[in-house]
C-alpha cells in the first residue's frame, strides 16, 4: 500500500476548516490532514527543512494576511516548493479570481459547494484523483542553505 496523501489545508475559517475536516475524516487511511488558519503559518510549515513535505496544499483565496493567491505565488516562486500541487478551493465564483489562480500556476480552481453533500463529493473526487495523481518516492527534499533558509 502507498504511503498516505499529505493533504495541507489552509483556511482562515475554523467552520470551513471544522467542515473540510469532516469531509475528509473518512479518508484517514490513505491521507493525512495538516491545517494551517493562515498563510504565513503555512508558508513556514513548508518551508522548514525538517518538516514532511506536503503531497497538496488546499487554500481558501479570502484570508487575512497572506491570502491564498500570496501563499500561491510564494509557492511558486519558492525553488524547493514550485513543483508543489495547488488547489484553490473558495467560495468565488468570480471568472477573475479563476484566471488569477491560473496565470499563477495553481493545479486546480474549486468552488466550495453551497450544501454538504455536495461538499463530500467535491472532496471524494480531489482525495480520488491527487492520491493518483501523485508521484511515489519523491525526491527527498534537500536541506536549505544560504540567507533565507
Amino acid at each position: 500500500m502507498p504511503p498516505r496523501l499529505h493533504l495541507l489545508l489552509v483556511d482562515d475559517n475554523p467552520a470551513d476548516e471544522f467542515l473540510a475536516r469532516e469531509a475528509l475524516g473518512g479518508y484517514s487511511d490513505i491521507i493525512s490532514l495538516t491545517t494551517f488558519g493562515s498563510g504565513e503559518l503555512a508558508l513556514a510549515s513548508l518551508r522548514e527543512a525538517d518538516a514532511p513535505r506536503s503531497d497538496l496544499v488546499v487554500l481558501d483565496i479570502n484570508m487575512p494576511g497572506l491570502n491564498g493567491f500570496d501563499v500561491l505565488a510564494a509557492i511558486k516562486a519558492d525553488p524547493e516548493l514550485a513543483s508543489l500541487p495547488v488547489v484553490m478551493l473558495s467560495a468565488s465564483r468570480a471568472a477573475a479570481d479563476v484566471e488569477r489562480a491560473y496565470s499563477l500556476r495553481a493545479s486546480a480552481f474549486v468552488t466550495k459547494a453551497d450544501t454538504f453533500p455536495v461538499f463530500l463529493k467535491q472532496m471524494e473526487a480531489l482525495v480520488g484523483f491527487w492520491t493518483q495523481c501523485r508521484v511515489i518516492g519523491k525526491p527527498v527534499r534537500a536541506a536549505r542553505s544560504g540567507p533565507f533558509g
